[in-house]
């Protein structure tokens, strides 16, 4: 029987983090080869330090995209995260490039030929998540660290908050009383800062965007909000730590709330289904608990490398569902075609649209009009509703 009754726990982080910086320079990548070409390959790795910032990885694409190219695109995401500091300098920062040419071998699996429709980028398995706890379908935990974050960063870029650096980590604890959230034990903020301002300036710095994210009457106790608990951060970003491509795959999904593959997103282009299953996946449960048919789903793919079809495909509605879990698996596979091929056409994936994603998370965010988080849409809802009989 499952607990009713717990504390949990998802953390955030923000996109001035080390790691952070490394996902927004590779999803850069991403979008400058798809922009130039939709059907670019690219697998584009980065690591950062003190101003030092390093590619690479795997790319099939075009000659005009050169390693010139691809050092500006890194220095405008860094430039775009805020970072001008001693340490790390958008404009400083050596930049090393070391993309190469796609592996033949793995170009052959992958491309369509003849009969052989596109195959899997690379063998895996994939999760989605949703859940009745937020609008969005979210765990509550990851959506509020997000969120609190997410409100610093704006008003950091705007010139409202001076204070902040781009480099900040939340964490959010809440308590389950019968399953659902009711309120907050424990909020922790660390957010780098301008020299000179003390623990309690930033703690009163960070409190209000707090209070004006979690929901009303949900702050925790005082002596549990801890707001920088070193007492200094000034040091930050890649100067104070190195940061590396797909670190922070929990944060980029659902808080540790769901299962997860492994694979990371970030720096992708979408024949890679460790990113584009796991959009589907997330796009299908969510459109499975907007449709009423479950409180709370999670879905798995398999896929193997060169193979067009999913291996398998797996639907756990955890003791929430009103229809069989057997059949909805049958009637997801009809409505969409989860090959490579037609979720990257079903989800209008080869767009230049990832740079967004690579920070505050992949899931729980509103779908844009030139096709951005086309993977958080309800366009299934009816049709999953009619299949069965429910209204």
């Amino acid at each position: 029987m499952a607990r009713k009754n717990y504390l949990f726990t998802s953390e955030s982080v923000s996109e001035g983090h080390p790691d952070k910086v490394c996902d927004r320079i590779s999803d850069a990548v991403v979008d400058t080869f798809l922009a130039a070409d939709p059907y670019s390959r690219v697998a584009c790795e980065t690591l950062t330090t003190t101003n030092l910032i390093v590619l690479a990885g795997e790319v099939r694409g075009p000659a005009s995209i050169t390693a010139e190219r691809i050092e500006q695109v890194a220095r405008e995401a860094v430039r775009e995260i805020g970072y001008e500091q001693a340490g790390f300098h958008w404009k400083n920062a050596l930049v090393q490039v070391h993309l190469h040419a796609q592996s033949a071998d793995i170009a052959r699996g992958v491309d369509a030929a003849g009969n052989k429709d596109e195959g899997a980028g690379d063998q895996g398995i994939m999760f989605g998540y949703a859940v009745r706890e937020t609008d969005q379908l979210m765990p509550a935990p990851i959506h509020y660290a997000h969120a609190i974050l997410r409100r610093m960063a704006a008003d950091r870029h705007s010139g409202k908050a001076k204070g902040f650096g781009p480099d900040s980590k939340s964490q959010v604890t809440l308590q389950y009383e019968d399953g659902k959230p009711v309120r907050a034990t424990s909020v922790v903020v660390s957010t780098q800062h301008q020299e000179g301002l003390s623990q309690d300036e930033v703690r009163e710095m960070v409190r209000p965007y707090v209070l004006a994210t979690l929901p009303e009457g949900w702050m925790c106790p005082e002596q549990e909000f801890y707001v920088n608990p070193t007492g200094k951060f000034v040091i930050g970003g890649p100067d104070g730590d190195a940061g590396l491509t797909g670190r922070k795959i929990i944060v980029d999904t659902y808080g540790g709330a769901a299962p997860h593959g492994g694979g990371a997103f970030s720096g992708k282009d979408p024949t890679k289904v460790d990113r584009s299953a796991a959009y589907a996946c997330r796009y299908l449960a969510k459109n499975v608990v907007a449709a009423g048919l479950a409180d709370r789903c999670t879905i798995q793919l398999s896929y193997a490398i060169g193979v067009s079809k999913p291996l398998s495909l797996y639907v756990d509605l955890h003791g929430t569902g009103q229809v069989d879990e057997a059949k909805l698996e049958r009637t997801l596979m009809d409505v969409m075609n989860l090959s490579p091929r037609g979720i990257r056409e079903h989800l209008g994936l080869n767009r230049p649209i990832y740079a967004r994603t690579a920070a505050y998370g992949h899931f729980g965010r509103e779908p844009d009009a030139d096709g951005g988080f086309s993977w958080e849409r309800l366009d299934l809802v009816d049709e999953l509703r009619a299949a069965f009989g429910a209204r």
